[in-house]
This record gives C-alpha cells, sequence and structure tokens, in this order.
C-alpha cells in the first residue's frame, strides 16, 4: 500500500486531473502534475507542476523517480510514455488497457472478443473499404476516427456511399470506424473502480443526455427497470475482470428501442457522467482513483441521495454567469474547474442538484437552467 504522505503523479492537468489532485490532497499525498499547458487547472493546485510534452523522457524520468505511482487523467498520452514510467514505478491503470481505449477499431473488437455486445461497424482504413460497409450496413451510420475523436468531435453523420466518402477525405483519411445509428431509448453509462487485488465497486448506473454530441445532464439513478441495469452492471465488471483493470472505469451503453444492450466505448478514468459523485455518494469516482492507485481497497458507493449532473459550458459565458441564482437553491452544488479561456463547448464547470425525490431534483434542475440561460 501507498499511504498518506506519499507522492502521486497524474499524466494530464484538465479537470479530472485538478479533482483527483482535490481528493488526493483530501487523503494526505501530495501530486505532481505532468501537462504541457502553463495554465493547467491541476498544475495550477498540485505540489509540482512539470509544464512539458507527454513525450519529453526527461519530465517523465523526473515523474517516475518522485513519485510512488503515477495514472492518468486521459486516454490519449502516448503509448511510449506510459511504456517508460512503468518500467520506473507503478502505472495504474496499465498501459495495456489505456492502449485498448485509445483507439476505436481496437477498443470494439476487444469488447467483442470478450462476448459482449456493440453496435454493428466496419472497420475503414482505405476508400474502398467503404464499398464493403455500405454492402452489409444499412444507413444512417455514423463515420468516427479510430483516434482522438471526443465531445462529438472526429466524426460525421453519413447517409449514403457518397458522403462516406466525403466525410472520410474531410477526417484526413485517417483509420475510421462505419457505425450503424440505432435506434436509442436511452444513454447509460457505469462507473467501477477495481483494486489491485480484483475488489470492484460499482457506482449506480447513470442515465445520460447529450446535446451536440456533448453530455449535457447525468440522472442517477438511471430511470430503467433493474433487469437492464444489472446486466450494464455485469457486461462493465466483465470488461474490467477480463483486462485485470486496476483503477476507475467508465463504460458508455446504448439502450436501443428494440432492447438491445450495447457498448459504446469506454474510458480508462474518471468519467464525465461520474461527477455526481461528488456530492451524492459517500465516496467520490476521484477518492476511487486514489485508493486504487494507491493498492487501497475501494470505497463505498452508496448513493446518499437522487442527483441530476448538469454540465457548464464556455457558451454561458457572457462575461459571467449569475451564480447568485445558482445559490439561491441550496441543494444544487457547484463545481468549477479553474479554466481561464470560456469557449463554447468547453467544458467549465458543473452543478449537481439533490433531493429526497429524483422528480424534485429534476424539476429544480429546470428553473436553474431557466436562471442561468443554460442552453439543452
Amino acid at each position: 500500500m501507498i499511504l498518506p504522505g506519499a507522492t502521486l503523479g497524474v499524466l494530464g492537468g484538465g479537470q479530472l486531473g485538478r479533482m483527483f489532485v482535490m481528493a488526493a490532497h483530501a487523503m494526505g499525498y501530495r501530486v505532481i502534475v505532468l501537462d504541457p499547458d502553463p495554465h493547467s487547472p491541476a498544475g495550477l493546485i498540485a505540489e509540482q507542476h512539470l509544464r512539458a510534452d507527454y513525450q519529453d523522457h526527461a519530465a517523465l524520468q523526473v515523474l517516475g523517480d518522485t513519485c510512488s505511482a503515477v495514472t492518468t487523467e486521459f486516454e490519449n498520452v502516448p503509448a511510449a510514455s506510459l511504456d517508460y514510467l512503468a518500467r520506473l514505478c507503478p502505472v495504474r491503470p496499465g498501459p495495456a488497457a489505456v492502449a485498448i481505449a485509445q483507439d476505436r477499431i481496437r477498443e470494439k473488437r476487444y469488447i467483442q472478443e470478450q462476448g459482449l455486445a456493440t453496435a454493428p461497424f466496419a472497420v475503414i482504413e482505405e476508400p474502398e473499404d467503404l464499398d464493403e460497409a455500405f454492402a452489409r450496413l444499412d444507413p444512417p451510420l455514423l463515420l468516427k476516427t479510430a483516434s482522438l475523436g471526443y465531445d462529438g468531435k472526429g466524426q460525421a453523420p453519413v447517409d449514403s456511399l457518397e458522403q462516406a466518402r466525403a466525410a472520410f477525405a474531410e477526417l484526413g483519411g485517417q483509420p475510421c470506424v462505419l457505425e450503424a445509428r440505432v435506434e436509442l431509448e436511452r444513454e447509460l453509462s457505469v462507473i467501477l473502480a477495481r483494486s489491485l487485488k480484483g475488489e470492484t465497486a460499482v457506482y449506480p448506473v447513470g442515465e445520460n443526455h447529450h446535446v451536440d454530441g456533448i453530455l449535457d445532464t447525468t440522472i442517477v439513478p438511471a430511470r430503467m427497470p433493474a433487469a437492464v441495469t444489472d446486466q450494464a452492471v455485469d457486461m462493465a465488471r466483465t470488461l474490467a475482470e477480463s483486462m485485470d483493470y486496476v483503477g476507475v472505469m467508465a463504460v458508455e451503453f446504448f439502450h436501443t428501442r428494440q432492447g438491445e444492450l450495447l457498448i459504446n466505448e469506454l474510458a480508462p478514468r474518471p468519467h464525465n457522467s461520474g461527477h455526481y459523485t461528488l456530492d451524492a455518494t459517500i465516496t467520490s469516482q476521484f477518492e476511487q482513483q486514489v485508493r486504487c492507485l494507491c493498492g487501497l481497497p475501494p470505497g463505498d458507493t452508496l448513493l446518499l441521495s437522487p442527483v441530476v449532473m448538469v454540465n457548464l459550458l464556455g457558451d454561458l459565458w457572457q462575461p459571467e454567469p449569475p451564480w447568485e441564482k445558482l445559490f439561491a437553491y441550496p441543494a444544487a452544488k457547484l463545481h468549477l474547474y479553474g479554466k481561464r479561456v470560456a469557449r463554447p463547448g468547453r467544458k467549465m464547470g458543473h452543478f449537481n442538484c439533490l433531493a429526497p425525490e429524483l422528480d424534485n431534483a429534476l424539476a429544480q434542475v429546470e428553473r436553474i437552467r431557466e436562471a442561468l440561460s443554460v442552453k439543452r
């Protein structure tokens, strides 16, 4: 076990890194952040901020030599950097697990190899692959880059072979997946924590609503039959165990109108849809990240109250939202990420609204949205 007083490292200094640092500090750990951004939200509050590229071997050496263990706040850290660090200190989750989530082709194939369902898809590496894909996939379809896409970026809806060819060219001709657009009933996510000893703690399933490809709202508990949420939890556990995963992981699901439960993607880290845990569960997903990194047993994931989480995007800053209107609601909890520049579509913060009954939390959220002019 790595106990309080030790120094931990995190690759990436955005809002997820910032909330990891806050949780680690509360538990008595010191933190070093590696992030090239001089205004990194996590770097601003850590004991040390290494302002360097993720492939800078000198900075990686400092991190590995100084830290008892290292984690990551995002999955697109170069694999070679994770391998380099793993020779110096424990890296959790391990490079092999992170590598699966770095590439949609690898990820979807891995999910299916575990006997778990995804939406029908085809691998597109050359323009000619589109012809075969359209022969077996029925539009509407979605073309997604295999790497680096997030929050709706790196993807394009396509309804014809001609549109797909044009979209593939616009995406730079890089490897993609062409995926069937299923008829959605709900989008769900499971957040779990798995320890070094294989102990697994699972949070209540979240019901997610997206706007323009960006998560807008997470509702917990999800308004779904127990049979569906239990199945989602079982599928997420299967993935974590097959990977011998150590850390916090999110698994996103499509629940179709035909009753199918399909895995959309996984994230080897805390997730936006788990931000409700900061206020509504005994142990937040960020404390779990610290616990898993340090070889501690997972904390209790008991839901203390129904909760609705709402993302706050940069569109709201004109120049500053009227926070006094949010604070008029005693059960609303505001979390801002310390970012200097607000841009449309950029996640600047979120708020959680708690209430004894879910309908009451949803009603309060609607009033707060109107007061803040939060679009949906």
